[in-house]
């Protein structure tokens, strides 16, 4: 743009020409986001899927997707009124129905979406430039957990109803497994199966995501034979807690220190159901392992004891206080959980069938380690953990500082307000609170209406519940 009578006012009027060319559907969510996957994976295709011209591309319906996993119980008909609205300043007229941008999200291949989430885990892992404080290797966590899907007949057949539970009266459950990094506290994979599918039967697909140096933390699920003696064949090493069927006699062991012993144990003669014979066959029947006996003392409560199994035999590289205080970190799963289902509203999925609940499961994690590579680039420039910024307090700074990126005048002006979002994380960060009790109770009470333990159209709810109060009988005089 030349400006000859007026120079000075050249960068100020481009701005508005570039501004209004960047209005477009989820725009400020592509352009915050856009540089933690690489710039080809949304192209049009030149031929086949993807290449027709259409209201909502390929990268449109994948940000318009991410928009709407980061507004908590967003229906589809609001992501159109987002576009509708958007449009206007093109003065374009666009159809009120939903049913394009649902039609959007089914041709999304999941691939795609399976290769998002992938590259955005890698790069929050990349914004933590030191990984895990005290450790040189990676530290990956491993845990389960459920999700609600809507009660049609594909999710039944597919995820099934618990047990105990009647038909009509309930929702079928999909379980999930994660494999989480404890460096940036991003999702890497995440494989679904059955509600009651065993949770090791899921690990085993995950196995080939794990690295040769990396370090699997887990719960007693994962300090058995199989884990023990198969991921040290990759050149992966587990800390995990004992496996309370495991019986141990430590008079013998080798003592490493205080607490610390060094055994053998031996493999079962039982197949388990996650490895065929002849895998089974390729372990060894005895390996070393390494026992730490954990005394947890705090304030206020009665001292505790826990048992934890390593490969890590090592005792001068890998000192038991080390390893007692990576196991407890392992309680960040469980916090990252409770990110993505509570703060995230995605305990419930909503799609009706269960491909588009597995392309709806991946969208909530991509976006999901979008927020955790901002608050990694937060932590990093301020020098803290990355837990310690807020993942709630992230969430809302920034539903409010998006839309003023988006209408920046220029790019200095919105490089200033991205520095202003981070400084405000941290500003705005969690106080530390060591050894605070964080029970998992509840203390609002549901409201008391009858349990739906028949179909509906057999269901007749109780006119009153409780106790019957006395009452004066009512007159009316007339």
């Amino acid at each position: 743009m030349n400006t000859p009578l007026f120079p000075a006012w050249r960068s100020q009027l481009a701005a508005y020409g570039r501004r209004t060319h960047e209005r477009r559907s989820a725009g400020e969510i592509e352009n915050e986001f856009s540089r933690f996957i690489p710039p080809d994976l949304l192209r049009k295709s030149k031929k086949g899927a993807g290449s027709r011209d259409r209201l909502f591309t390929r990268s449109r319906t994948f940000w318009c997707f991410i928009w709407q996993a980061l507004q908590p119980h967003t229906a589809c008909r609001a992501v159109v009124r987002k576009v509708q609205a958007e449009a206007e300043h093109e003065r374009r007229i666009i159809d009120e129905s939903s049913s394009a941008y649902c039609q959007a999200r089914h041709r999304l291949p999941l691939d795609i979406v399976k290769r998002g989430l992938e590259h955005s885990s890698a790069c929050a892992d990349r914004m933590v430039k030191e990984g895990v404080p005290g450790w040189k290797r990676p530290i990956q966590v491993v845990d389960a957990t459920s999700f609600q899907t809507p009660d049609t007949p594909a999710h039944r057949k597919r995820y099934h109803y618990p047990s105990g539970q009647n038909k009509g009266c309930g929702f079928p459950v999909m379980r999930a497994i994660a494999l989480f990094s404890l460096a940036s506290g991003a999702i890497k994979q995440i494989a679904t199966a059955a509600c009651y599918t065993a949770e090791l039967v899921m690990f085993k697909p995950l196995w080939s995501c794990l690295k040769r140096g990396d370090i699997l933390l887990g719960d007693r699920a994962y300090g058995c034979f199989a884990i023990l003696a198969g991921l040290p064949r990759q050149g992966v090493d587990v800390v995990a807690r004992l496996h309370q069927g495991r019986n141990l006699d430590l008079r013998r062991a080798k003592k490493l220190g205080p607490d610390d012993w060094q055994t053998t144990i031996s493999k079962a003669r039982i197949v388990p159901p996650y490895m065929t014979q002849a895998q089974w066959n390729k372990l060894p029947d005895k390996i070393d392992v390494r026992v730490l006996k954990l005394r947890i003392h705090i304030k206020g409560f009665r001292t505790q004891t826990s048992w934890i199994v390593t490969t890590l035999l090592d005792s001068r590289e890998y000192a038991k206080e080390d390893i007692s205080l990576l196991y407890f970190r392992r309680w960040q799963m469980e916090l990252s959980f409770r990110d993505l289902k509570t703060t995230m509203g995605m305990e419930s999925l909503r799609c009706r069938t269960p491909d588009m609940v597995e392309k709806e499961l991946r969208m909530y994690v991509t976006a999901y380690n979008f927020l955790r590579a901002l608050m990694a680039e937060a932590a990093v420039l301020n020098n803290i953990s990355v837990f310690r910024i807020s993942f709630k307090g992230t969430i809302d700074t920034l539903r409010s500082y998006l839309p003023a990126m988006m209408h920046a005048r220029n790019r200095r002006h919105r490089k200033r307000l991205r520095k202003r979002l981070l400084d405000i994380l941290y500003e705005d960060r969690i106080p530390l609170r060591p050894n605070r009790s964080e029970p998992r109770a509840v203390k609002n009470r549901p409201k008391p209406y009858s349990y739906l333990t028949k179909h509906r159209r057999n269901f007749k709810a109780a006119p009153h519940r409780g106790k019957k109060r006395g009452k004066r009988p009512q007159k009316i005089l007339t």
